[in-house]
């Protein structure tokens, strides 16, 4: 793939990204809007933020999906005709006719519809929550799915109605590629997890003493300069939910968590959102207010913040490097609690009802469980009303754990409340992915570990802008990790590295590394 060009090289292509660039911007509102409603917006702004936020995505579908549009993309895609295939203009015409004939696909009112109804469900979530009161969120739900049921019919599907809504976030993986994938990894984490759930689990408890609001800002923004995030071109905040929102290349906003009595909990999921943020700030400047100015999937956006929170963030060589300074930074806090301690509790293996708060080994039962759930109610072979207890059997047969409460059962995660069916196997895709690159990273870096060890993360981060962050959107997720890896996507990488760093951790259980 050659160094992308700028777009300005014809009229055409010039009068397509001027059209695109104003859609972009409205895009760019909703989406501050968005992330004000998780952060600052006052809880009685609820209903007046639906209907901005249902004018401004209506108003963006609208003008995108218009004859304009389209006249636009013919000029454009007759001035780029005969160019080289990896033209970073031929791909921004390739892109926009797939995204405008998905588009075209959908109604404006369905569009409209689901962004009222997604903001209205959200508090209903937060409500519904906070008072562990399923019932407040069902009809949201409800109505939710029977919106997403009618997305999938108008936007087509050759096997599945899923799979019109994984193509949302995972473009070109379907329901029974992620199904192939998950049967694989369920046969050899179901055992795994049970046995090393039942090993003597190292001391953990200091992890629980209380560090204050204001030294954990500290140490998150640290964080966040040391992995490379920028914190002139994005920002930290405080939300519910931790997430990344890339308003613009040069504006990526950022969320964690506050726990006083969990500093770890913020800690990773900083790690977490960087890489997020780390992605999305390292896309090419070209791509600015253009469809491309994005992550290839979210799939390969997952692999990007699995790979800083745990291949980095959780490996030896980072607190070798960051144990010091952590301890200096809570000074009274760690002081009597040693590096292979301190690295042995944040690795433990042990099943939780949380998913965000989950290991490595245990996750993606976790995100198994949410992909077969999310099936059966879209296939209506499973009611809203049965959705906690099929929760809770489900939870019950995979890692042992049965929630008492909604909160930390059916209500624990946002995303349903969002409208966002499809998007959960995107998780266990991006840290198969994230193995994968790493796998090749390390190939090609060497001495990744000492990079890493005395705090240099520049050839890591360097690698990934190479062959991932740049290109945004304009090669989907399996381009680019056959190009990164030589591979398409596999479970063998991600098994081999938690076979080899948890056989380490844990020599005495009687399970099969091999």
């Amino acid at each position: 793939m050659n160094r992308p060009a700028l777009f300005s090289e014809h009229p055409a292509l010039s009068r397509l990204c001027a059209h695109l660039a104003r859609i972009a911007d409205v895009r760019a509102a909703a989406a501050l809007l968005e992330w004000d409603q998780e952060t600052y917006m006052p809880s009685g702004a609820t209903g007046v933020r639906a209907e901005q936020l249902s004018t401004l995505h209506r108003l963006a579908h609208e003008w995108f999906i218009s004859e304009e549009t389209g006249v636009l993309l013919e000029a454009a895609a007759a001035a780029v005709s005969g160019w080289p295939p990896d033209d970073l203009a031929v791909r921004l015409v390739a892109v926009v006719r797939e995204d405008y004939d998905r588009a075209r696909r959908l109604p404006p009112e369905l569009v409209a519809a689901l962004a009222r109804t997604e903001t209205e469900a959200r508090e209903a979530w937060k409500q519904a929550r906070q008072e562990n009161n399923y019932m407040l969120f069902a009809p949201y739900l409800e109505q939710l799915l029977n919106l997403n049921r009618e997305k999938a019919e108008a936007l087509g599907y050759e096997a599945h109605p899923y799979d019109a809504l994984l193509e949302q976030y995972e473009p070109g993986m379907t329901t029974a590629d992620v199904q192939r994938l998950f049967e694989q990894l369920r046969a050899h984490l179901v055992p795994l997890v049970q046995e090393l759930g039942g090993q003597s689990q190292p001391a953990h408890a200091f992890l629980h003493r209380h560090v204050d609001a204001e030294r954990q800002w500290k140490l998150n923004r640290m964080l966040l300069e040391v992995v490379g995030f920028d914190l002139q071109r994005g920002r930290l905040d405080a939300s519910v939910h931790p997430f990344s929102t890339g308003i613009a290349i040069s504006d990526v906003r950022l969320t964690t968590r506050i726990d006083p009595h969990d500093f770890t909990s913020g800690l990773f999921a900083t790690l977490h959102e960087a890489g997020h943020g780390l992605y999305e700030q390292g896309i090419d400047p070209a791509l600015e207010r253009t469809p491309l100015a994005d992550g290839a999937s979210l799939g390969l956006h997952e692999s990007q913040s699995r790979l800083w929170e745990n291949l980095i963030g959780r490996s030896l060589p980072f607190w070798e490097y960051f144990f010091p300074h952590l301890q200096r930074l809570l000074e009274g806090v760690l002081d009597d609690v040693s590096l292979e301690a301190f690295y042995r509790a944040i690795n433990r293996v042990q099943p939780s009802l949380i998913r965000v708060e989950a290991d490595e080994v245990t996750y993606n039962l976790h995100i198994l469980l949410r992909f077969e759930l999310e099936l059966a109610l879209l296939e209506d072979s499973l009611s809203v009303q049965d959705l906690p207890e099929a929760w809770n059997d489900r939870m019950q047969c995979y890692l042992g754990l049965r929630p008492v409460t909604f909160r930390e059962g059916v209500l624990q995660d946002i995303h349903w409340s969002q409208g966002a069916f499809g998007y959960f196997p995107t998780y266990t895709l991006g840290n198969l992915m994230s193995a994968q690159l790493w796998e090749a990273l390390e190939q090609e870096i060497a001495d990744v570990a000492v990079y890493i060890r005395r705090g240099d993360f520049h050839p890591v981060l360097a690698w990934l802008r190479q062959q991932i962050h740049r290109y945004g959107r304009a090669w989907k997720a399996p381009v680019l990790l056959q190009q990164a890896t030589g591979n398409q996507l596999r479970v063998e990488p991600w098994l081999a590295y938690i076979r080899k760093k948890y056989q380490a951790l844990y020599p005495t259980a009687s399970v099969s590394w091999s």
